[in-house]
């Protein structure tokens, strides 16, 4: 592991432990500040100065600051030498491909689908009970999951044979269907099983959840 000027804040959500993730795939080391984004520090002095709009994760390198899960790790592919087994886009069209796999995944479930379900369960004290919106966006999550599901490729991959940022995506918004206890299709729970075993996820998720308050109750995830 090289070294670098990497530092990363944000712990306690699968949002973060993408990052984790990523940086470890990479082989990269880091610092790293156990900020959780409910805990009230995002909202410090300090903190705001790194990143105004008050949210985890944000990853530092050098004088670059970037923040959002989903940039942060295709950041960290692109800005240093990938290992053999990390897809990292070299041309534009390639690049399209990657961004259509990630931006379909951050809007249409983390964000669209699954976050509405996390408001209106897990945060029902803040936001309020709308099992109508929430049986709504499973179903839709379930829709669209059952039309990518047989675009996994043999080598069980979304891109090729090896893993991309677009993985690290699903994987993760798959750890939050099976929180919810979505019944999935057989081969993306054969997917999800192959990727959080990997060795530099179950690093991730025991950094991401280093507080034990803080791991959910995941079926079939590391303890």
């Amino acid at each position: 592991m090289g070294e670098t000027d990497l530092t990363l804040w944000g712990m306690g959500t699968v949002r973060n432990l993408r990052v984790h993730w990523m940086l470890m795939e990479m082989g990269l080391q880091y610092t790293f500040f156990p900020v959780h984004p409910r805990s009230g520090e995002t909202y410090t002095a300090e903190f705001l100065k790194i990143n105004p709009r008050h949210k985890v994760p944000v990853l530092r390198h050098g004088d670059v600051v970037v923040t959002e899960s989903a940039a942060i790790i295709e950041y960290v592919s692109e800005a240093f030498e990938p290992p053999t087994g990390i897809y990292v886009p070299s041309t534009c069209r390639e690049r399209a491909k990657l961004n259509e796999w990630c931006f379909f995944i951050m809007t249409e479930f983390d964000a669209h689908t699954l976050y509405v379900i996390r408001r209106h369960t897990t945060f029902s004290s803040l936001y309020g009970t709308a099992p109508t919106a929430c049986e709504a966006a499973k179903d839709y999550f379930m829709d669209q999951l059952k039309a990518i599901s047989p675009m996994i490729g043999n080598d069980g991959f979304l891109l090729g044979d090896k893993l991309s940022c677009a993985d690290i995506l699903l994987t993760t918004c798959l750890d939050w269907a099976i929180e919810y206890g979505f019944d999935l299709p057989e081969n993306i729970v054969s997917y999800h099983q192959r990727n959080s075993n990997r060795p530099a996820y179950l690093g991730a998720f025991e950094k991401t959840f280093s507080d034990p308050a803080s791991i959910p109750k995941l079926m079939g995830l590391p303890r």
